[in-house]
């Protein structure tokens, strides 16, 4: 009869073999990825989302999302949305393996083809951001292709980290680390540690990224579409402790599989009376600008979470 151990150890055993299988075969599905014509695979992805999207409970959840951010907008309207978001989310997963080919503008000849275009004022800002010596605060939401801001500041040259959360099976992030510490830059795992390696990389006057547009449990009230959420306050948290600029920054998807990279004008954190950096209304000021992006195209964000909980409702209710 096996023990209460050796059941503990023959599940270890079975689940590290089928991380294992499962890592060798998304590693392969990434590979052949990489054979493949990039804008016939973010068809083939954006259609295969859409058709298999409305199967999974993350479409209730994202109905509801909309419904609650938009209520003014009408049933068709909602589900109109919702397709795009299937749609741009299986764009960005079939574009995953290809994000360095994907990056082709060519800063010295800004002319030439590309798939990848920048405004003029997101031009000036970025060779300013990266021209006056400083670190910086790089702050970016899961919209559209959300990996690409990185590649941006890496091909470019920009002394950048990006903080990422750490897929659960090994491989698959061996495999992250290999093929995108080139094209991305540092990479910093979420994690006990990540806030030393961040100020270690902002002290080198590198530039962070962060996306910041999750809920986290552990952070502060912000109000978001109107209602009562919490977002995380490590931006603001470095922003006060290193008092360094902040800026936001995005891709929005546009027709036949082209990008436009944005960059905003640096954010001016808010201050309390001693002129020290107000962490909570920092994170409001941050979340607005989220608030504004989605709303210019709500079906490139990322719904399929829930961005609002029934606590945070009552909390707010509370006398």
């Amino acid at each position: 009869m096996l023990t209460l151990r050796m059941k503990l150890r023959l599940r270890r055993a079975l689940k590290d073999a089928g991380d294992t299988v499962a890592g060798a075969l998304a590693i392969g599905v990434l590979n052949l990825l990489r054979l493949s014509n990039p804008d016939t695979m973010a068809n083939f992805g954006g259609w295969l989302a859409r058709t298999l999207g409305p199967m999974f409970k993350e479409n209730r959840i994202a109905r509801e999302n909309l419904t609650l951010a938009f209520p003014e907008k009408s049933a068709a309207e909602i589900e109109s949305i919702l397709r795009g978001v299937w749609d741009h989310l299986g764009r960005a997963g079939a574009e995953f393996a290809q994000l360095d080919r994907l990056w082709d503008y060519d800063a010295d000849h800004p002319e030439k083809p590309s798939r990848v275009e920048f405004r003029a004022v997101d031009t000036e800002r970025f060779n300013q951001l990266a021209n006056d010596g400083k670190p910086a605060l790089i702050f970016a939401a899961h919209l559209a292709n959300w990996e690409l801001p990185a590649v941006c500041a890496a091909t470019h040259h920009l002394d950048s980290a990006v903080l990422y959360r750490r897929p659960n099976i090994t491989a698959i992030d061996r495999w992250l680390r290999d093929t995108r510490t080139a094209s991305m830059g540092t990479l910093i795992a979420t994690g006990l540690d990540a806030p030393i390696k961040i100020s270690d990389a902002l002290k080198r006057g590198a530039h962070v990224g962060m996306l910041v547009d999750q809920y986290f449990v552990r952070g502060v009230e912000v109000t978001f579409f109107g209602r009562r959420t919490m977002a995380n306050p490590l931006l603001a948290r470095l922003a006060q402790h290193f008092d360094c600029p902040i800026h936001g920054t995005r891709i929005v998807r546009l027709p036949g599989n082209r990008f436009r990279a944005e960059l905003t004008e640096e954010i001016q954190p808010a201050r309390d009376a001693q002129g020290k950096i107000d962490i909570a209304a920092t994170t409001q000021i941050i979340t607005n600008v989220v608030e504004g992006w989605i709303r210019e195209n709500p079906e490139q964000w990322l719904w399929l979470h829930r961005r609002w909980r029934p606590e945070d409702a009552r909390k707010a209710a509370a006398p």
